[in-house]
C-alpha cells in the first residue's frame, strides 16, 4: 500500500511550557494527516457517497513517542493504510524530523453512514470506495 507525507511546522501553540510538542498534540498531527490523506484520494472525513453522507469515526487510538520535538521544527508526518476491514480501515502513522522518527501510531476508524437523525450506522466498505483509498494519492502535500 502507498505512503502519504504531508509536512508542518511545530506551532508556539503545539508545545508546553518547555518548547516540546505536548503528547496529545500528536494526534492532531495524525488525524490532519488522515484528513489530508483523504483529500488526496478525492474524499473527506465527511463527504457525501452515492448520494449518502458518510464519515469516518475513530473507535481506537495510540501513539508511541521516541524522541522529543519541538517549536519551529519541520515535521513530516507518513500515512499508510495498514488495512481495510468489512467497515473499518486502520491508518498507521510515523512522525519525524529530517529522517529521524519521533512518534509512530495508529487510528482505526468505521465506515459509518450519518442518518436523517444525525445518528451513525457503520457499512460494509463499497468497492469503488475501498479501491480508491487502496490506491492512494497521486502526491504527496505540503
Amino acid at each position: 500500500m502507498n505512503t502519504f507525507r504531508t509536512s508542518r511546522v511545530v506551532e508556539f501553540c503545539d508545545t508546553d511550557m518547555a518548547g516540546i510538542v505536548y503528547f496529545a498534540n500528536f494526534f492532531r498531527f495524525m488525524e490532519s494527516a488522515e484528513h489530508a490523506y483523504l483529500r488526496a484520494c478525492g474524499l473527506s472525513v465527511v463527504t457525501t457517497w452515492k448520494g449518502q453522507t458518510i464519515t469516518f469515526p475513530r473507535v481506537s487510538v495510540s501513539c508511541d513517542y521516541v524522541k522529543p520535538a519541538r517549536f519551529e521544527e519541520e515535521l513530516t508526518t507518513e500515512v499508510r493504510v495498514d488495512r481495510i476491514g468489512r467497515t473499518s480501515i486502520r491508518y498507521r502513522f510515523t512522525v519525524s524530523r529530517a529522517g529521524e522518527e519521533l512518534a509512530r501510531g495508529q487510528i482505526t476508524a468505521v465506515l459509518c453512514r450519518i442518518l436523517d437523525d444525525h445518528t451513525l450506522e457503520p457499512f460494509p466498505f463499497p468497492d469503488e470506495l475501498r479501491e480508491r483509498i487502496l490506491a492512494g494519492p497521486a502526491r504527496d502535500t505540503p
